[in-house]
C-alpha cells in the first residue's frame, strides 16, 4: 500500500469547522465498573479461593511420603483422617483422610457431597494396587481404572443417588493404602 502524505496544501481545520463533543460517557455511574477489585459488604459475596489441583496434587504426595507403614490408620477399610503430621503438611482447607484395604476389599471412594461442596478430590496410592471403579445408580458398573503408583488420580463428581459413585477396590494380594485429599 502507498503511504498517504499530508500535502503543503491541506487545509487544517479551524474553529469554524471543529464542532465540539459533549462529554462522553464514564463509568463512575456503573457500580461494577467503579467497585471492580473492592470488597463488598456483603459476606455471601465475598472471595472464596479454591485450591488449584496441582496444589491438591501436592499436598496428596506430600501425605504419602508421610504415611508410612508406622503411621497406617489402625482401623481397615474406612476413610480416616490421616496422621497429623501428613494433615499439617497439606494445610489451608485441605481434608486429608487415608484408608487401609485388605485384600479383595471394597470401600466407598468419593466423599459425601457435603465434606466437598465444590467437587474437587485427588487420590494417590501409597502402597499396594487398587482400582477406582465408577457406577451407575442401578449398580451397573460404568468403568474401572487403576490407580498407577506415583501418580494421582483426580476424582469427578460422583452420582447422586443410592449406591452410584466411585468405589476403591483392592485388586492386589498385599494390603493397599490410598491418599485422599478433598478441598
Amino acid at each position: 500500500m502507498p503511504q498517504s502524505t499530508l500535502s503543503s496544501t491541506a487545509v487544517l481545520p479551524t474553529s469554524e469547522t471543529v464542532t465540539t463533543r459533549t462529554p462522553g460517557v464514564s463509568p463512575e455511574g456503573i457500580g461494577d465498573v467503579v467497585d471492580a477489585g473492592r470488597r463488598s459488604g456483603y459476606a455471601h459475596l465475598g472471595e472464596r479461593r479454591l485450591p488449584t489441583l496441582g496444589r491438591l496434587a501436592a499436598a496428596a504426595r506430600g501425605a504419602a511420603a508421610l504415611v508410612g507403614p508406622t503411621l497406617w490408620p489402625a482401623r481397615r477399610g474406612h476413610w480416616q483422617p490421616a496422621p497429623r503430621a501428613a494433615r499439617r503438611h497439606a494445610g489451608g482447607r485441605l481434608r486429608v483422610t487415608a484408608v487401609v484395604l485388605e485384600p479383595n476389599d471394597l470401600v466407598s471412594g468419593s466423599a459425601p457431597r457435603s465434606a466437598r461442596a465444590r467437587g474437587m478430590e485427588v487420590l494417590y496410592l501409597v502402597s499396594g494396587r487398587a482400582h477406582l471403579i465408577t457406577s451407575a445408580p442401578d449398580g451397573q458398573v460404568r468403568s474401572a481404572s487403576e490407580l498407577a503408583a506415583d501418580r494421582v488420580r483426580v476424582v469427578g463428581a460422583a452420582g447422586s443417588s443410592g449406591r452410584s459413585g466411585h468405589f476403591l477396590v483392592n485388586t492386589g494380594d498385599e494390603v493397599a493404602v490410598v491418599v485422599r485429599v478433598t478441598a
